[in-house]
């Protein structure tokens, strides 16, 4: 058995099948209304409402904790809501007066621990839910998929001899042979290693999109769902804090806590005055803000670049680490407490070393600074 974070070299071991080869899937449209679930005293999901359209590949995204995975489960009907309406295309399939059962719903579902069958063979588990089918149809249609992603010589494998990629390849094939009319993804790229999760997901995405398929993706990592998704919806203790596209988000996050969720940020004190507030760094504009309102201005490490001797602001380099593309530098500046991160391209001054920075004020935020119990 091969190491489940491995990539097969072996011959005969394919990576994924021909594009096109797929088929389309019936994607659907799926709507939530005012869904809460709570277990036993505890709110788990408060008063969520969203839809997403059909053929759309949106991703759930948020810490652990958060509801995220509660949220999918109800929309494959196996958790019920409390309160509210789940509806698949305009019908409702979990609500008040009604309630229709997993089986019957019509969506693929792939978890993060593959779900296979280990006493069936890839064929038979890819087939597993083809009842309808002859046995004949059932075998044609699961070596159909099998081929798309790259697994056709698996067929008579058992799980056991797969390796994680392998067997995350097979749990996607199955999920997508009924020809669901939505994809729920938990976590499915969990569980390998880095170079193996964005080979698999970039092979995922592209057989998600040749198939037309509705799609939610659940992930606590900002960068897979930035890299996946047409639109993300970031959740925090049981709610919907912000939705939009990855660039609406990172660009333009809905608070600090979004800012600092979506990568690492250098964070600034100051207060409003006349429309501006100045830093160590620079002056910066602070329009909507009241006079006199304490803010947190937030510096991006990649905002920061090198300047021209005599222009930007001067600080000294504690730390410089070369991260082959990138420097990431630890630099103090002149009235700020703490050492502040620079990402900077090309050439870089080494550690012990003087130079000025610039900041782009286009990758500036500012934010109201929160009360010390919300931090």
């Amino acid at each position: 058995m091969q190491d489940g974070n491995e990539i097969s070299n072996q011959p005969g071991r394919q990576r994924w099948g021909t594009r096109g080869t797929a088929g389309a899937l019936f994607a659907g449209r799926l709507t939530f209304e005012n869904v809460s679930c709570s277990i036993g005293s505890t709110e788990i999901l408060k008063d969520l409402s969203f839809e997403l359209q059909a053929g759309e590949i949106a991703c759930l995204l948020g810490q652990s904790g958060c509801g995220k995975t509660t949220l999918l489960r109800i929309a494959a009907g196996i958790q019920r809501p409390t309160a509210g309406r789940v509806l698949l295309d305009g019908e409702e399939v979990d609500g008040p007066t009604r309630y229709v059962p997993p089986e019957r719903r019509n969506v693929g579902l792939v978890f993060q621990d593959f779900a296979l069958f280990p006493h069936l063979t890839v064929i038979e588990n890819v087939a597993f839910g083809l009842s309808a089918l002859s046995r004949g149809e059932a075998a044609k249609v699961a070596e159909h998929a099998l081929a798309r992603v790259g697994l056709a010589s698996f067929r008579d494998s058992y799980p056991s001899s797969l390796s994680g990629g392998e067997q995350q390849r097979v749990a996607l094939a199955r999920a997508i042979v009924p020809r669901p009319q939505v994809m729920l993804m938990d976590e499915p790229f969990s569980g390998l290693d880095q170079r193996l999760r964005e080979t698999v997901r970039g092979e995922t995405l592209a057989l998600l999109q040749e198939t037309r398929a509705t799609c939610v993706l659940v992930t606590h990592d900002p960068v897979e769902a930035m890299d996946f998704a047409d639109r993300i919806l970031l959740m925090r203790a049981g709610r919907l804090i912000q939705t939009g596209s990855s660039v609406d988000l990172f660009n333009r996050p809905a608070d600090l806590q979004v800012a600092r969720f979506f990568s690492d940020v250098n964070e600034l004190g100051a207060i409003v005055r006349n429309g501006n507030v100045e830093t160590p760094l620079g002056t910066f504009s602070a329009a909507g803000f009241d006079q006199g309102t304490e803010v947190v201005v937030i510096v991006r490490p990649q905002a920061l670049s090198l300047a021209q001797a005599g222009a930007g602001t001067e600080g000294y380099v504690l730390e410089a680490r070369f991260l082959g593309d990138k420097t990431r530098l630890q630099v103090q500046f002149n009235g700020v407490d703490e050492p502040l991160a620079v990402l900077l391209s090309g050439l870089s001054p080494q550690r012990g070393e003087t130079a000025h920075f610039r900041v782009d004020h286009n990758h500036v935020l500012i934010f109201t600074k929160p009360a010390p119990d919300s931090i």
